[in-house]
């Protein structure tokens, strides 16, 4: 009889024993999952904070096909981004070679009658430039005529700028032109402005957006 309620007993304390380290396990289980679970979230956060930042960063630099090549090119130096982001465009422009050609046009060396600097040197701009190789895709004839014709050549240049910084968050979409009718600047990759490439957009000058392109932008008439 005694063993009998010893063995009762000893079976209850099991039993209780038994529950509480079931509850605690389960308790610890609990207690892992919602760690495990706080530590995942609070992983992806920061996950998702850095690509937020490394977005913001990308609208902020230069975008296009040929930028890295630039870079590259002038690491350092008066056409490096570093120095021309800090300078007047009508200083920035000269010091690209890849410019030379749409600088010697804006500054009245293709035609003396036809001199954009000192409209460019006030104000806030974006600039969509030909690259030499833009130029050189033009028929000697077309030349000629821009050479002769400074109310083309001043309709052409000035068609090419539009009033106001516009960066990446901005360019995309129709804008008047200061020649006075409208271009259309689309997304992608490569982006482009009507049916030029942009080669490298959104290069930063102390006054100006400045966009590379390939081809030499005409106006409708």
């Amino acid at each position: 009889m005694h063993l009998h309620r010893r063995t009762a007993k000893t079976a209850a304390a099991i039993v209780a024993a038994s529950t509480l380290l079931l509850s605690a396990c389960s308790n610890s289980d609990e207690d892992s999952t919602a760690s495990s679970e706080a530590t995942t979230s609070a992983v992806m956060s920061s996950t998702s904070a850095a690509a937020t930042s490394t977005e913001a960063v990308a609208a902020d630099s230069p975008k296009g096909p040929l930028c890295q090549a630039y870079a590259d090119a002038h690491p350092d130096g008066p056409a490096s981004l570093e120095v021309i982001s800090a300078q007047n465009v009508v200083d920035a422009l000269p010091n690209i070679p890849e410019l030379s050609t749409l600088t010697s046009a804006l500054a009245g060396e293709l035609n003396p009658d036809v001199n954009l600097i000192a409209t460019i040197k006030d104000g806030q701009w974006t600039i969509f430039a030909p690259i030499n190789a833009a130029f050189e895709k033009l028929d000697t004839e077309t030349i000629e005529q821009l050479k002769n014709d400074p109310e083309l050549l001043s309709k052409i240049l000035t068609y090419h700028v539009v009033d106001g910084k516009a960066d990446l968050s901005a360019v995309v979409g129709e804008h008047t032109t200061v020649e006075g009718t409208t271009l259309e600047v689309t997304d992608g990759d490569p982006m482009k402005v009507n049916d030029a490439t942009i080669g490298c957009g959104n290069v930063p000058t102390e006054n100006a957006q400045v966009y590379l392109i390939d081809s030499v932008l005409i106006p409708a008439e």
